[in-house]
């Protein structure tokens, strides 16, 4: 047997542009460390595949079928599960396939499907144009869009799946083929939100949109026994803010930056961001209607340049962290749910846990529910993450168990275990079925049984093939 893994691979490499990587490389152990974000990962593939083009992730699907070993895909790196890696698996990492070229009158992109989001942000805010990305610059474009895509734009613009326009992907047999609205129409209903089941995704076209170069920024914070005042305040607006206004909520630690009083650096409190992408006085009224309501302990207003709004949380997520979350849907932030974040919260052991907010509406909720394969109901206006991250492996276990016990006393007020998959330290199946809901699972599971009837992409919140 080992003779003839020795053969497959051997022929691989003559069939592969890119690098090979090995236990038997020097630096094996600096490479896989490099692929994953996550600190608290520690896996060992049997190959690591570092592609160069679609025909070297084609080659590298074939090897891993060949050998009978798991495939792991990995894009970006930066998720909590750590699923871009696997022991004894075939690694493809797509980090080379990282091109991006905008056509500034179409409002179009193309990228690699390896690329960052800082990346693809650089060269569409050239032209003031952006797609919807996430919050942390050096999250991969693959692995957010795949799973829907968060961000800062997604009231104005959608989620990033929505500005899809064609992707191409390498399959299970190792067929590259492209999908879009006009050809292999199921294949690219199932991307948009089916996660990397159904192959890999080696290019990206995103619709653009006029965003920026500089945005205008109102952030709040409130100290422990404020917060829930200030939540309950957004709230009762939330409905009234126009889509052009981003809203994100966050129970932290207030950051050691300029703004921040010396005394009140590191407090743990409760922050309000109001990001203003065309509506300037609306955007004035939110943040005087707000602070009105729940007066501040410190306050931030600044024009920023989009590129840096995008970055502005990557302090808080710096690569080798160790990191655990689980995360529930809101179709309202009540009081109810607010009292279990009051008590929960100031349960933390790590400084840098913390707990993100999304709020949805605006463009995200114009789709039908039916219209992507996204993982969420268009009616929830809240994405609540609870989001261990520590920089020990002692503190990592201690906000793990907070992370749990927070969740579990969510759940009721969310009606229930739906979650955003990307939001997923552990694939559970019955919350990976809950948040596609049964009858949209059951469409995904057919088009998983046509393109990877033998379940080859289940390193992820895996969707199994329907069987006849």
């Amino acid at each position: 047997m080992t003779d003839l893994l020795a053969d497959v691979l051997k022929s691989f490499r003559g069939d592969f542009a890119g690098r090979v990587v090995t236990a038997d490389d020097s630096d094996y152990d600096a490479v896989r460390a490099e692929c994953v974000w996550n600190g608290d990962v520690d896996r060992r593939p049997w190959v690591i595949a570092r592609a160069r083009s679609a025909d070297d992730v084609a080659a590298a699907v074939r090897l891993a079928r060949a050998a009978g070993r798991d495939l792991a895909v990995r894009g970006g790196g930066h998720n909590f599960s750590g699923s871009c890696i696997a022991d004894d698996a075939v690694m493809i990492d797509l980090g080379a396939l990282c091109d991006v070229s905008v056509d500034p009158l179409a409002k179009r992109a193309r990228c690699g499907g390896g690329t960052r989001w800082s990346q693809l942000d650089a060269a569409t805010q050239e032209h003031g144009l952006a797609a919807p990305g996430g919050f942390i610059s050096h999250t991969g474009v693959a692995g957010l869009t795949l799973g829907g895509g968060m961000g800062w734009l997604s009231r104005k613009a959608g989620l990033s799946c929505d500005n899809l326009l064609s992707v191409e992907v390498v399959t299970a047999e190792g067929a590259i083929v492209r999908a879009s609205a006009e050809e292999n129409r199921d294949l690219f209903w199932a991307v948009r939100g089916g996660g990397g089941n159904f192959g890999v995704v080696t290019e990206f076209e995103f619709q653009l949109h006029e965003v920026g170069p500089i945005v205008q920024l109102s952030l709040s914070f409130w100290d422990l026994g404020h917060g829930p005042q200030a939540f309950r305040a957004i709230r009762d607006q939330a409905r009234d803010i126009p889509g052009d206004i981003a809203i994100f909520l966050a129970a932290l630690n207030a950051p050691p930056a300029p703004f921040v009083p010396e005394q009140h650096q590191g407090a743990p409190g409760y922050a309000v961001l109001l990001v203003d992408h065309g509506s300037p006085d609306a955007h004035s009224r939110a943040v005087d209607d707000l602070r009105r309501a729940a007066p501040p302990l410190l306050t931030f207003d600044t024009p920023i340049p989009y590129t840096a709004l995008q970055q502005m949380f990557d302090e808080s997520a710096p690569w080798g962290i160790r990191g655990y979350e689980k995360a529930v849907y809101l179709d309202e932030l009540t009081d109810e749910s607010i009292d279990v974040i009051a008590r929960h919260f100031p349960l933390k052991a790590s400084p840098m846990s913390f707990m993100p907010v999304f709020v949805l509406g605006g463009k995200y909720a114009e789709p039908a529910e039916e219209d992507t394969a996204f993982g969420g109901s268009r009616r929830s206006l809240y994405a609540l993450n609870i989001a261990a991250v520590a920089p020990t492996a002692e503190l990592l276990e201690a906000d793990r168990a907070w992370v749990r016990s927070f969740w579990t006393d969510l759940v009721p007020h969310a009606g229930g275990v739906a979650s955003y998959v990307n939001f997923m330290s552990e694939f559970e199946e019955d919350r990976i079925v809950a948040s596609y809901g049964a009858e949209k699972y059951q469409r995904l599971s057919q088009i998983k049984a046509e393109y990877d009837p033998t379940n080859l992409f289940h390193l992820n919140a895996n969707i199994r093939p329907a069987t006849a």
